[in-house]
């Protein structure tokens, strides 16, 4: 004669990362950067030309770190007695000041936290000893070359049409890009031609009027460009003897090729799904293996830039979908480092933190079989109820019950009773699909019962 009586049938502990039930997630390598073409100097050189460009920024950045009471405003600005203080310290004008930190800020080498802190970030711990963090450094500046040197602080641009100033930002690409294939001067007129025309595909793409008539704002906006894309050493400055002139430099040459592979790599995607959304990314690469995946991951990446990509992926973090949820930190490993100050500021948040401590853990060398260990009791529940939810609504039932193993209470009645104070918004769905999946009457019961007792708050 069997027993009814349910029984506090132990659980097998294994090693467990998120999804393990669902998706197996393998670790991944960093490829070798790209050679770069004839002409332009090896990474090492390149490396050492962007410290160049950005030394006012790093000597600042570590001014700063040693700094207790250097802070910014609630804008991110220097406040005006700090840039007092580094002007006595680093023999720097005002100006110097405030535009290095604006560069240690885009760059990376300082991040602003919560409260008003500033803190050195990653990528000035690694800037003596990683030629590729500074590579991605100055790329990140260039990126933001319209941010570095705002067209509105331009007397001649002061009160152009802000949509205006927005598509030659849009169509600087493709002066960079002829700059880059001509491997020498440009005449500014040729590039002028070629943002009246970039500009007007631009507006018949959106079925927008072309500009009308008055004052022609391109002429002053093309010198704002090729301005701001100086400064930050992507060309070089013009030439008085040549002014009508414009020559592209090593690393501006350099970070375009860069960029024109990327879109390639892109265009080649396995799936083609690099113009999506990244939730509707996400959502197609559900059912490809891990290596097949990535491969998507890499290819979406390689076609939007990093800090957007990021913003994205913990976007769709945030939402409802458990396996997006999962599936958006394991593109969020593709990304690497430069992912890193982004998960480090969502940790603070309940429903992130426990994949965000772990991809932490993982990004800084932990054995991925032991980081599991790192996250609290409550931590570890209520990531065992977003997998399980994830299976739910992704997976076979008899994953669902597999996936019972892998809690770290030890056996099924803790486990319910540390459910029905996880906080999870999905216990009870969870639970109510693994009493319905579960093979043993008596513990599917067991498990019905805390569904009701999580759901009335008994």
């Amino acid at each position: 004669m069997t027993s009814r009586i349910p029984r506090d049938t132990p659980l097998r502990l294994v090693p467990r990362r998120p999804l393990a039930t669902a998706r197996r997630a393998a670790t991944v390598r960093r490829s070798r950067p790209p050679r770069p073409p004839e002409g332009i100097p090896a990474l090492p050189e390149l490396a050492r030309r962007a410290r160049t460009e950005l030394s006012d920024a790093v000597r600042l950045a570590r001014w700063a770190d040693a700094q207790t009471a250097a802070a910014p405003g609630s804008a991110g600005i220097l406040r005006d007695p700090d840039v007092r203080r580094a002007v006595a310290a680093l023999g720097m004008t005002e100006r110097q000041v405030r535009t290095a930190w604006d560069r240690a800020r885009l760059t990376g080498l300082i991040e602003l936290h919560k409260g008003g802190t500033a803190r050195p970030g990653w990528r000035l711990r690694a800037w003596d000893r990683d030629d590729t963090a500074v590579l991605r450094g100055w790329v990140a500046l260039f990126d933001a070359w319209s941010l570095a040197h705002p067209a509105a602080l331009e007397p001649e641009c002061a009160d152009v049409d802000p949509s205006l100033v927005a598509e030659v930002v849009e169509a600087a690409p493709q002066l960079l890009s002829l700059l880059h294939l001509s491997s020498g001067p440009v005449a500014v007129a040729v590039l002028l031609d070629l943002l009246r025309q970039r500009v007007a595909e631009l507006r018949t793409e959106r079925q927008e009027p072309p500009a009308g008539g008055g004052r022609d704002e391109l002429p002053a906006l093309l010198d704002w460009t090729l301005d701001a894309l100086a400064r930050v050493g992507a060309l070089r400055p013009r030439d008085p003897a040549h002014p009508g002139e414009v020559t592209i430099t090593a690393l501006g040459s350099w970070a375009v090729w860069v960029k024109l592979e990327q879109i390639c790599v892109a265009a080649q995607g396995p799936a083609g799904h690099f113009e999506h959304s990244a939730e509707d990314m996400l959502k197609a690469c559900i059912g490809m293996p891990p290596g097949a995946a990535r491969d998507e991951y890499k290819a979406w990446l390689a076609a939007r830039p990093v800090a957007q990509a990021v913003g994205e992926f913990l976007d769709v973090a945030r939402g409802d979908d458990a396996l997006l949820r999962a599936l958006a930190f394991e593109a969020l490993r593709v990304v690497g480092g430069p992912a890193e100050p982004s998960v480090r500021a969502v940790a603070d948040e309940a429903g992130l933190r426990p994949y965000a401590l772990l991809w932490l853990a993982e990004h800084e060398g932990a054995d991925p079989e032991d980081v599991a260990a790192l996250l609290t009791r409550e931590e570890s529940t209520w990531l065992w109820v977003d997998t399980a939810a994830a299976v739910v609504d992704h997976g076979e039932s008899h994953l669902l019950v597999s996936h019972l193993e892998t809690a770290v209470q030890g056996s099924v009645t803790r486990l319910l009773e540390e459910l029905r104070h996880a906080g999870h918004p999905r216990t009870v769905q969870v639970l109510v699909a693994l009493a319905a999946a579960h093979p043993d009457p008596a513990l599917a019961k067991m498990i019905r019962r805390a569904a009701f007792q999580v759901h009335t708050g008994v």
